[in-house]
């Protein structure tokens, strides 16, 4: 029995009834690692010896008839920018290569209370900067349907170790698409909620208002259940929302009668590849067919979101890295002069191009006579962009996108093409401005067999919506059940 190949619901059935154990899941995952991580590089780190051990622990206490939490004993990746209690928490990144977290993220706590056992970091583009999951002192990750094509980014380790089985769950980040556009590219479900509902105490900050944790799973109730035991209110994290703890997976149900979805005319258009368009708009009949009625909307100030985005995004990002010094944890340069010769060598040494470009773009858009013309301004169209989701949300219950405008592409296409590579988050960048929900799902696949997501965005707090949404297209498609070829 292939335990590694199992959604989290299988598992715990199975230990429910005493079929498994833990420790033979986490063997599992192990041995699935060891055969496949070398082609993938999903992982900038593993812990087997202390995943064995967490197991042992599950196993022990099962046996002794003791209370266990919701996802006892199943193996989950960690995004490298959450921090665990003693160990390396590097953002795939020089300048914290040497970091080891003092202090659980809240996520992470909740997830020891649920007793999940971590298998070890997933790979991710330095400092969550990037749509490819090249840019890591790791070296890329290598998306399993396809290992001379990305996995997307910048969560592209959690979602690649998902869709290669190296893990039963993960968790990512997502700024602008981080966890939805790997999702697309690797054929898996990956979500983003609701801004604040889920802490990101603990969680290294690239942009604070736009990074938003959520899960990368292998179907829609593996997600729900992930999302119920990470979400909640967190007195730690001042922007999360005052909610009480709710059931995901007791709502989900294959039903859409009568949903209202809308579709914004503004995200089918030039440069959508056209068997991605295809694909979505055979999901969009298939949900009408299932009873959900099909709505054309207009979400106007979409053309303005990238600009937008990269303009408050790298504002932040420049505020948030300068703690990044090389003076109280992390890298510091072996030679510097005065004070003033380390800070420069230090950064200049640890942080990657990338890193270093949207600081400079940041620190210039915040910069004494520009800030009205580039951050005000942005923050001004920002509010436009929010109005027109509250608008369409008048007419429609939930809104269907591509996720991203073309399946997986290579290795290397883009690296060297910043604004190509920035497009490719043009249709999930919107969902982070106005901090609302949104959920990719495989709805098909290329001629060239690479995976094209379908996403799902809901009002604010509309999980159960997009979840519902996404669960009855998934029981009503074989995505789910298909598997790259690795071996």
């Amino acid at each position: 029995m292939n335990l590694f190949s199992k959604t989290a619901a299988e598992l715990l059935e199975l230990l429910k009834n005493r079929d498994i154990s833990a420790r033979e899941i986490v063997t599992s995952v192990f041995n699935r690692i060891e055969s496949v991580d070398s082609k993938v590089n999903a992982f900038a780190q593993t812990d087997k010896e202390s995943a064995l051990k967490q197991a042992d622990a599950i196993d022990k206490k099962r046996s002794a008839g003791e209370p266990l939490g919701m996802l006892a004993g199943i193996p989950v990746a960690l995004k490298d920018n959450l921090c665990r209690t003693g160990y390396r928490t590097s953002c795939g990144s020089k300048i914290l290569s040497s970091y080891k977290a003092v202090y659980n993220a809240t996520v992470v706590q909740k997830l020891i209370t649920a007793d999940a056992v971590f298998i070890g970091n997933a790979n991710m583009d330095e400092f969550a900067m990037g749509s490819s999951c090249e840019r890591s002192i790791y070296g890329a990750t290598h998306n399993p349907w396809n290992i001379s094509c990305a996995p997307g980014g910048s969560s592209g380790g959690s979602a690649a170790a998902v869709a290669a089985d190296e893990t039963i769950l993960a968790l990512g980040s997502d700024t602008g698409g981080s966890i939805r556009q790997p999702a697309s590219f690797c054929g898996i479900v990956g979500l983003k909620p609701t801004y604040g509902l889920v802490s990101r105490f603990g969680l290294i900050a690239y942009a604070s208002s736009l990074d938003q944790i959520g899960p990368l799973t292998k179907d829609v109730y593996d997600s729900a259940l992930l999302l119920e035991n990470i979400s909640g209110y967190d007195p730690s994290d001042s922007t999360s929302i005052k909610q009480n703890p709710f059931s995901y997976t007791s709502t989900l149900k294959e039903s859409i009668k009568g949903l209202r979805i809308g579709i914004p005319q503004e995200y089918f258009i030039g440069g959508l590849d056209s068997e991605v368009a295809s694909h979505i708009q055979s999901a969009i009949k298939l949900l009408a067919e299932c009873g959900a009625e099909i709505i054309d909307i207009s979400l106007p100030h979409t053309e303005y979101a990238v600009a937008t985005y990269y303009i408050i995004a790298t504002a932040e990002a420049s505020s948030n890295l300068a703690r990044f010094d090389g003076v109280r944890y992390g890298y510091r340069t072996e030679e510097s002069s005065d004070l003033h010769d380390m800070y420069f060598k230090t950064r200049s040494e640890g942080f990657g191009d990338e890193v270093k470009r949207r600081i400079l773009l940041g620190t210039y858009v915040l910069s004494s006579g520009y800030y009205d013309a580039y951050y005000k301004k942005a923050q001004q169209v920002r509010t436009l962009i929010c109005r027109d989701f509250e608008n369409a949300f008048q007419k429609v219950d939930c809104i269907i996108t591509p996720t991203a405008p073309s399946p997986a592409f290579k290795i290397s296409e883009k690296i060297d093409d910043p604004l190509t590579m920035y497009l490719s988050d043009i249709f999930t960048i919107s969902v982070n401005l106005a901090g609302l929900p949104g959920i990719s799902i495989p709805c098909g696949f290329s001629s060239s067999r690479l995976p094209i997501g379908m996403q799902i965005i809901g009002k604010p707090l509309g999980e159960q919506t997009i979840l519902r949404c996404a669960y009855t297209f998934e029981r009503n498609t074989p995505f789910r059940t298909m598997k790259p070829t690795l071996e």
